[in-house]
């Protein structure tokens, strides 16, 4: 491929899949899944298997251990590699808690996501090609300098991107604005440009859904989400109907997959923008990552939420848990995301390298919310059982935050 264009289908990538390019300027070597996959290709203490018609993707998520059901389809042009993805062919995205996978039908790479402690998320390719030895690479320097988007980060700033975007047709994004998904969004807002199974009561979503509007009629997503019937694309729990599901390892784009990823995918961002700003602004930084694990601004749910896959039951079974069988992955999915509001991310590595003063007051924060110190406004969400169980939880599955346990 030439490097012009190869430039060019890298930074279309921030668009829509869920990670930027690397921070491959920052001093130190890389620490996160897969960069360590790929010293071990290196040495020959793992073997990846290259089968048709996925190429290396199955065997890349059975080493990865990430679940066949994390699956979630998009079909918005808007990604690397995008001459290859429409509504007829989406793109598929797999993820755990630190690595995100996408798999283009056809596709001359596997595009590889991994977030380090220490330097944010770092995207990387692996050639479809057989052969003894594949190479994980990273793109170029300049690649990720072009590639990051500073534009509401200030700078240069590695960051996981999903968007909701307006899709015609061909999988285009018509001309209004494309607005970030996470678990704040209004549900309404989300999922343009994904296919989305399961199901959810009388809440509406973007997902798949075709815009037959023309672009010139077409203003910002809020606005379309407001006034559009978007029945066409609610409780979808069958996808056969609209594209040939054999190619991909899972016939669904799981809907409860699609809301952890938004939060895990905005929670990373936090983290690893920390390591970038300076001390001064790092406090308010440290207040907004203990609000988005409490899920201070988080949509609630209004309706019953149910997945089309196994995907729920196999992430609340990772744990850890406490000795009531009690644990941060335990789903709600009646009124809120997780049956313990506080994020399942606190058990992160990238959490764990937060900044000595940063993780001090998210900490001395978490004690002061959960004994009850704190009862603003903001956290009347979480009732004094809920608190003293996440407290009770965290007593026995996180042993430095109990060694953070303020005098009284």
């Amino acid at each position: 491929m030439k490097d012009w264009l190869r430039t060019f289908l890298l930074c279309t990538l921030a668009a829509l899949i869920p990670w930027t390019a690397t921070a491959v300027f920052q001093t130190p070597a890389p620490a996160e899944p897969v960069a360590e996959l790929q010293k071990k290709i290196a040495r020959g203490e793992v073997k990846l298997d290259f089968a048709e018609p996925r190429g290396y993707l199955d065997s890349v998520l059975k080493v990865l251990k990430i679940p066949l059901s994390s699956q979630v389809l998009v079909f918005s042009r808007s990604s690397f590699q995008l001459h290859l993805i429409s509504p007829s062919r989406p793109r598929s995205m797999y993820f755990n808690d630190e690595v995100y996978v996408g798999y283009a039908q056809g596709g001359d790479f596997l595009e590889l996501g991994s977030v380090d402690p220490k330097l944010g998320p770092i995207f990387y390719t692996l050639k479809q090609e057989r052969t003894a030895r594949p190479r994980i690479e990273q793109p170029g320097e300049e690649q990720c300098l072009v590639c990051h988007d500073s534009a509401q980060s200030g700078g240069p700033i590695p960051r996981l991107l999903m968007l909701s975007v307006l899709p015609d047709a061909t999988g285009t994004a018509l001309g209004a604005k494309s607005v970030i998904t996470n678990d704040q969004s209004p549900l309404n807002q989300r999922w343009g440009g994904w296919y989305v199974t399961g199901t959810h009561g009388r809440q509406r979503h973007l997902g798949n859904m075709i815009v037959r509007e023309p672009a010139s009629s077409i203003g910002k997503i809020e606005d379309y989400a407001a006034k559009a019937d978007l029945n066409a694309g609610a409780n979808v729990t069958s996808l056969n109907q609209r594209f040939d599901v054999t190619p991909y390892p899972s016939a669904h784009s799981d809907i409860v997959a699609l809301m952890i990823l938004g939060h895990q995918t905005h929670l990373h961002n936090l983290i690893a923008l920390a390591r970038f700003r300076e001390a001064a602004e790092q406090e308010t930084l440290a207040e907004r990552i203990v609000r988005t694990m409490f899920f201070v601004d988080a949509a609630p749910l209004t309706d019953r939420v149910s997945g089309a896959t196994t995907y729920g039951t196999e992430f609340m079974k990772l744990g850890p848990f406490d000795s009531r069988r009690r644990s941060l992955r335990e789903l709600d999915l009646n009124t809120r995301l997780f049956r313990y509001p506080l994020s399942y991310l606190i058990y992160s590595k990238a959490f764990d390298a937060l900044p000595a003063n940063m993780k001090t007051h998210a900490y001395r924060r978490m004690w002061e919310v959960l004994t009850g110190k704190e009862r603003s406004t903001a956290f009347a969400h979480i009732s004094d059982a809920d608190r003293q169980a996440i407290l009770e939880i965290l007593q026995q599955t996180k042993p430095d935050f109990v060694a953070a346990q303020p005098n009284p």
